[in-house]
């Protein structure tokens, strides 16, 4: 049976692992570091988290693991249960079941886990995406002795529109994103309009990648092989015309330090099914 996996935060039960009884030596990052190596090796995951036990328990800690394949994630459980992995006593693994009334709005990954879920299952090789930025602010522009500098206006305007291209599977998905920056007094040092001007860029890019990508599905078939599916969304925001969205520029994958998603989660939304043991809400 081929399995869907959307450009989204996982939140099934299914893909999510409970891990227990590890020891209390390691630091929890250094626990951190050795469970995302030891269950890397079944699938790319979307997070690791440690926590300390509660205090009436025995000194040590738990994790929540998921991943963003459910079938990813029942070969990790039923190879590392019970086994020792990096430590010298055995660890518990179990898939976690979310009670019913947990209840949580999907909510899309950014940019970055969107281009790293597309590496991990097409290949770096195998999808580019082509961009098209342009500002719409409309500064006042103020006259000093020695420069002009737009300091009237409050914020900065971009708009940005992109198309991820897979050839390989004959599928692209166009996306757009608006980004507004607050513009301070040039008190702050004269860097700080050019990197206001460079954050709202990035940030209108960044949103227009994460739209793109929520209208794909990535379909992983039995034999592994991969398959997309395109899913318009129903909402259209007719921000630009369709020929200036069809008239993308190609330029170079840039890197830059991206803000992640909000999540709360607690160890008390999930319950053990197997062992009918609950564990405790951390604080």
């Amino acid at each position: 049976m081929a399995e869907l996996v959307p450009f989204a935060v996982p939140t099934d039960s299914d893909k999510t692992l409970l891990v227990w009884e590890l020891s209390s030596g390691p630091t929890a990052e250094d626990l951190h570091n050795s469970l995302f190596t030891e269950f890397s090796h079944f699938g790319l995951l979307y997070s690791v988290r440690v926590f300390p036990n509660a205090a009436v328990a025995r000194p040590g800690f738990c994790a929540i693991i998921k991943f963003y394949s459910a079938r990813d994630a029942r070969r990790a459980q039923k190879a590392c249960d019970r086994k020792q992995l990096f430590q010298k006593s055995p660890v518990k693994v179990r898939l976690g079941t979310r009670h019913r009334a947990v209840q949580h709005q999907a909510l899309a990954l950014n940019s970055f886990q969107c281009q790293e879920l597309a590496h991990y299952y097409f290949g770096f090789n195998r999808w580019s995406k082509r961009i098209k930025l342009q500002e719409l602010s409309d500064f006042e522009e103020r006259e000093n002795e020695d420069t002009v500098a737009p300091l009237q206006k409050q914020s900065l305007k971009f708009f940005c529109a992109v198309e991820v291209l897979l050839p390989s599977y004959e599928c692209s998905s166009a996306g757009a994103g608006m980004a507004e920056e607050p513009v301070h007094q040039l008190e702050e040092g004269p860097l700080s309009f050019p990197m206001e001007r460079k954050t709202a860029q990035k940030l209108a890019i960044q949103k227009a990648l994460s739209d793109a990508f929520q209208k794909l599905l990535i379909l992983v078939l039995e034999s592994r092989k991969i398959a997309v599916a395109y899913r318009p969304s129903e909402e259209i925001v007719d921000v630009r015309s369709e020929e200036e969205l069809r008239d993308l520029i190609q330029v170079s994958c840039v890197s830059w330090k991206q803000s992640c998603q909000g999540e709360e989660e607690y160890l008390s939304d999930f319950s053990l099914e197997e062992d009918k043991f609950r564990l405790p809400k951390l604080d």
